[in-house]
């Protein structure tokens, strides 16, 4: 099968996707709140600090959805950095591009494939992702963008679920998708669109495997840092 067969067959799903993140716009907050029990403020916190940006930085938020890790990248680079969103989901995008109007000045929001980035190689001092990866249709390919796109020596720090390897925690994480996402879900009529998250998770590659695809991309170094007892986990790639 050639590259085009490919795409062509990806391409449907990734409408699909397109359509489900434009359909949960209006209550994704609230339900990145209600699922995680307020603690994916935390685990983005981390990814913006293990991103290595800082106060001048021109950074990247790939996967943006609506702003919240990059409006701490903004807070972060002060007024003389820059700070790029990036989704392919454009009611996400409206949603971020209302939110905190005193640091819309050093932010651009871009819609955008992740595959496929409007932006010249080299163009950024850091890049973070947030419960994207799992999401694209070509993992090594969104890598292979990033690292692109990525000056020489920037990190990408790249948060999303993961499964642990203790049986006790991995039992624990699939009652928590049952018992906390799926009623929170349907508590907010969304049941339908969040059924991939389970299967999505069972799906995606383990931290071990995530550095090998990373270097696999041409990043110098990876590193995959299990976190909320190992149900999470942030890969740090260094161009």
């Amino acid at each position: 099968m050639g590259d085009n067969a490919l795409t062509s067959a990806a391409q449907p799903k990734a409408d699909r996707i397109r359509q489900l993140f434009n359909r949960i716009a209006p209550q994704y907050d609230q339900m990145n709140q209600a699922m995680s029990l307020g603690l994916h403020r935390v685990w983005k916190q981390m990814a913006v600090d293990w991103s290595g940006a800082t106060t001048g930085m021109a950074c990247l938020d790939v996967c943006c959805g609506s702003g919240d890790v990059a409006l701490l990248l903004a807070r972060r680079v002060g007024q003389t950095g820059q700070v790029t969103g990036t989704d392919f989901a454009a009611q996400q995008l409206a949603i971020a591009a209302q939110r905190s109007p005193h640091l819309q000045a050093r932010l651009n929001w871009v819609e955008a494939d992740a595959l496929s980035l409007p932006f010249a190689d080299s163009s950024f001092d850091a890049a973070t992702m947030a419960y994207g990866l799992r999401n694209l249709t070509d993992i090594p390919q969104g890598l292979q963008e990033l690292h692109r796109v990525l000056k020489p020596g920037a990190k990408a720090a790249i948060l999303d679920f993961h499964t642990p390897s203790h049986p006790i925690v991995s039992q624990f994480q699939r009652w928590y998708l049952n018992a906390i996402v799926v009623p929170t879900a349907e508590r907010f009529e969304l049941s339908e669109e969040y059924a991939y998250i389970s299967p999505s998770v069972d799906r995606f590659p383990l931290g071990t495997e995530q550095v090998a695809l990373a270097q696999a991309s041409g990043f110098s170094q990876a590193v995959h840092y299990p976190i909320a007892g190992g149900m999470m986990g942030v890969l740090v790639a260094t161009r």
